[in-house]
């Protein structure tokens, strides 16, 4: 007699797909995958990822669906987005699923300015996202976001409500304090206030808070990474020399603090020509790509040298809200997906319950 081999699962057919587009291995994506409903298997699959692409989730399933050959249509096929709380050494702050610390060993490097437009591509990418300026002596986030002169509401006197600007949350020391006030404050002073800003702050319901810390790896940078639950960290860097030496400094630091550090971002890797299109670059070449290599961390993004990014930071109107077409928004968007995706690969979702989510019944001031 003879047997025939039990048919493939629809499930195991499109994990197997998953794990050669996103090049991972089967035993990663077949998590992923279930049936719309358990009781009735021709109902289709739902594929949940645990990271945010919503701006490819119609090539994605084009391609699945291609590579099925009719096994599986569009109604049949359903795609989600669901991003889990990652596990910290630190009690979780209310309503924050993952903070990630956005760093530089040095300044001068773009942090503040890849901050920004990081947690606007991970918007865009379909993730609810919040930034919180760490950046004491320098607060920048007011001005990127067009709203330096605003300030935090409260109704209670201890706790602040945070500003909106373009469907995206904020706080930062500049909303309190003149900045020359704040420059000349010490170290153990300038953590404190950053603690508080970040635990007496009204979150709502954030999938990633992107904290833009000051640059250098002193006292306050150990003391936020010891104090806050930072979930994981993205290390900024310029292709050159001296900024990379700082920005080892950095990796050491996060590793010395058991926080992971999900990949470099190269900043100003080139500057190409509007007129001819020659790439020069100006910082040196690829030095932010051996730096990764030398960690064994991916490099997440090598973004231009572009007067653009400049000019919108400096005019409060961010570039991926005003030109979300533009190439330097793709280049930011394309980081975004690599950093959501490299976390949710590297970092356990929190065990048991998750019970430091209460839900969005917290007003919000500011402009849409």
């Amino acid at each position: 007699m003879f047997f025939s081999r039990k048919a493939e699962p629809p499930t195991q057919k499109v994990a197997v797909i998953l794990a050669k587009y996103f090049s991972l291995d089967v035993e990663d994506t077949l998590p992923w995958c279930a049936f719309s409903q358990t009781e009735n298997e021709d109902a289709g699959v739902t594929v949940t990822l645990p990271f945010c692409i919503a701006t490819q989730l119609n090539v994605l399933k084009e391609e699945v669906i291609k590579q099925l050959k009719g096994k599986l249509d569009d109604a049949t096929l359903t795609f989600k987005q669901h991003i889990a709380s990652g596990e910290t050494a630190v009690a979780p702050v209310t309503n924050i699923k993952n903070i990630i610390a956005v760093a530089s060993g040095k300044g001068g490097v773009g942090k503040s300015t890849t901050s920004i437009n990081l947690a606007f591509a991970l918007m865009q990418e379909g993730a609810k996202v919040g930034i919180l300026d760490a950046d004491i002596y320098g607060p920048s986030i007011p001005i990127m976001l067009g709203n330096p002169d605003a300030h935090p509401e409260s109704e209670d006197n201890k706790h602040m409500q945070p500003l909106k600007a373009h469907g995206l949350v904020a706080n930062s020391i500049g909303y309190l304090v003149p900045q020359e006030d704040a420059a000349v404050w010490r170290g153990p002073m300038a953590s404190r206030a950053l603690k508080q800003l970040l635990d007496e702050t009204l979150w709502p319901v954030l999938d990633y808070l992107i904290v833009d810390m000051p640059p250098g790896t002193g006292d306050i940078q150990l003391t936020m990474a010891q104090q806050v639950p930072l979930t994981a960290s993205v290390v900024v860097t310029t292709p050159q020399d001296l900024a990379l030496a700082d920005a080892q400094k950095g990796i050491s630091m996060f590793e010395k603090v058991n926080v992971p550090v999900l990949g470099l971002i190269e900043n100003m890797s080139y500057y190409q020509c509007r007129a001819c299109g020659t790439k020069d670059y100006v910082f040196s070449k690829d030095g932010g790509e051996a730096l990764a290599e030398r960690h064994g961390l991916p490099l997440l993004g090598q973004l231009p040298l572009d007067i653009h990014i400049r000019e919108h930071g400096d005019a409060g109107t961010p570039l991926l809200i005003t030109s979300p077409e533009n190439d330097l928004s793709e280049s930011y968007r394309e980081a975004a997906r690599a950093l959501s995706m490299q976390l949710a690969l590297t970092v356990a979702p929190r065990k048991g319950a998750v019970t430091h989510i209460k839900g969005d019944p917290i007003g919000i001031v500011g402009k849409a």
